[in-house]
Order: structure tokens, then sequence, then C-alpha cells
């Protein structure tokens, strides 16, 4: 099968689409056959050695895709031709990929595959941070740094339709359309955010701050924050990883919340299910509709990772597969 390889550790650039045996199926295992894969931040980290899983060279990247079963253990709950997301967290950049039936979730047949590959790492690492890590409710005021890209606008979606005014950060002009799309009621531009937020918000400030951003932020996004307000840290695309003073938690009672997605569910992978149970009448309802931005063809691999490490992605960036 032709697949997308990381073999050596020299970033985007160094991925090579190869021809490789397909996936063994073990007597657990469901098989995949990929239409689109998903590309997250995590895999440009992977190209360079800088995330905290490293497999062996070589290997193949890809943490979500979507597809159609070519078979499924018994007592699975899947059978051969059902449509699928999946969640195979290494593999998916491939035409065939072999993944936990824990890690498989049926698709509504009103979803696109190209929505079925943007959910799973995104909607699944949202839903933790603002649901059980943030103790989002009805009425908050959500701010989303990173508001264009795939994680800003699946937070941008679930907040919305969880019932919470979501306003946006953006890099620049040309990422607002994208933010809006997402279901944004405002949407500000990252330079100079803390004043707009304040005026948006009548001097109040927000009850919970998604950041997959970090970096020179940071602070003011601490002083965005109403009395009691929670700062969701899930990742650095910004490259820098913030310190904080803590004693500016005093001062308005605020929080900085860790959301390590993966950290939690690995103990117990029975809670992804319990997710996607949670998030499917919201995707049934259409009210999580990912944003999907630019497709590349598997063989410009290396141009979908420059596309979010370069950061020009404006929505969901993907593969397509076949």
């Amino acid at each position: 099968m032709r697949a997308v390889q990381i073999t050596s550790l020299a970033g985007p650039s160094a991925l090579e689409v190869a021809t490789i045996d397909e996936p063994a199926a073990g007597p657990d295992s469901v098989v995949v056959d990929v239409h689109v894969a998903g590309v997250t931040f995590p895999e440009v980290l992977q190209s360079r050695g800088e995330y905290q899983v490293k497999p062996p060279l070589p290997f193949v990247p890809g943490s979500e895709v979507a597809g159609v079963v070519r078979s499924a253990p018994e007592g699975s709950g899947l059978s051969a031709g059902q449509r699928v997301a999946a969640f195979p967290g290494l593999g998916g950049f491939a035409e065939t990929v072999a993944v936990s039936p824990a890690m498989v979730f049926p698709l509504p047949d009103a979803v696109t595959f190209e929505a079925g590959a943007s959910l799973p790492m995104n909607y699944l690492t949202v839903h933790f941070g603002l649901v059980r890590r943030g103790q989002l409710k009805a009425g908050d005021t959500v701010l989303v740094h990173g508001a264009a890209g795939g994680v800003g606008t699946a937070a941008v979606q679930l907040a919305s339709a969880l019932g919470a005014r979501v306003i946006a950060v953006v890099s620049s002009d040309e990422k607002v359309g994208t933010a809006k799309a997402a279901g944004a009621d405002e949407v500000v531009l990252a330079d100079g955010f803390k004043d707009a937020v304040k005026g948006l918000t009548g001097g109040r400030g927000v009850d919970i701050v998604v950041d997959p951003v970090g970096g020179d932020r940071f602070t003011d996004s601490l002083r965005s924050l109403a009395r009691e307000g929670r700062l969701l840290v899930i990742g650095f695309t910004g490259g820098e990883i913030p310190q904080v003073k803590v004693n500016r938690l005093l001062l308005n009672n605020i929080s900085v919340v860790g959301v390590g997605w993966g950290a939690f569910w690995m103990p117990q992978p029975s809670y992804l299910q319990e997710q996607w149970a949670d998030l499917l009448p919201l995707i049934e309802a259409g009210k999580l509709d990912p944003v999907v931005g630019r497709s590349f063809p598997l063989e410009r691999a290396v141009d979908a990772l420059l596309e979010l490490d370069e950061r020009r992605a404006a929505g969901k960036v993907l593969l397509s597969v076949r």
C-alpha cells in the first residue's frame, strides 16, 4: 500500500511517500480502508522528534482518519462496509490502517469523510477540555485562541453548541471569516486582544480561555479572565512554553488547567466512546460540522504539514487518500 513515512527528523520536508506492507490485522483490530486523513500539529512535532511519542524510524504518522471498515472482530459492533472515523494514533497517513475497536466511531450517513477525519483529535480534545476540565456551562463566555485552526474551530463550535458566548482570536484579517464560519459571536485580532475582550465584556472578562497557542499572549490571557475563570492549556503551536507567576492566580481566584486528553484516556480507552456518544447528537443535528480548509493528496503530505508549521491553516487540513 502507499503510505507517508517519517524517515528522518529533519522536519516536514523530510516526509517520503513509500510502498509498504499493509498492517497485520490482529484478532482485536479493525481494518479500515482510509479515504481521508486528518493532519494535526503533533505530526509536525513528530517530524522533528519533538513530540512525546517517539516511534523508531521509519514510521507512518497520522492520528485520525475516516474511511470504510474492511474487517472487524466479532462483538465489536462494527461490520465490513461500514463508514467510520477512527483514531489510530499512528499509521493514518496510509491507504489502510489497523485500529483498536475502542478508537473507531461509526459515522452518520450525512457526515462526509472529510468531516469525519476532522473530528477525532480536535473535537474529542476540546470536549475533554471544555466539558470535563473547564466545567463549561450554558451562558459562559469563552475566549478561543488560534480560532481559525483545527483545534480552534472545533472549540468555537463546541462551546457555541453548548450554549456559550464565543469570542474568537485570530492572527490576521484573512482568518476572521474562518472563525465566523465556525460560529464565533465576535472575532478579534491577537494584537491587542486583551483590550478588545475588556470592551466586549464590559470589563468583566471571560469565564474560560482555550489556549492551543501559548507563547507571549499567555499573560494577557490570564488578565482576560473573570472571577474564578479558567485558562485551558491545550498546546504550544506558538513554539514557546509560557511560565506563570502563581501570585497572578490569587488576584481573581483564577485557575490554569492542564488539558492532557491523551494522558487521561490512555489508561481507560473506553472514555473515547463515552465522548463520542456525548458528541453524536450534536454531530447528527449539524451543530458540529468541521470547518474544512485545504486538502492535499497523499503525495503532498509535506505541503500539508507546512500549512500547519507555517501557521497558514484556515480550518482543518486534510490528506485525500482515495
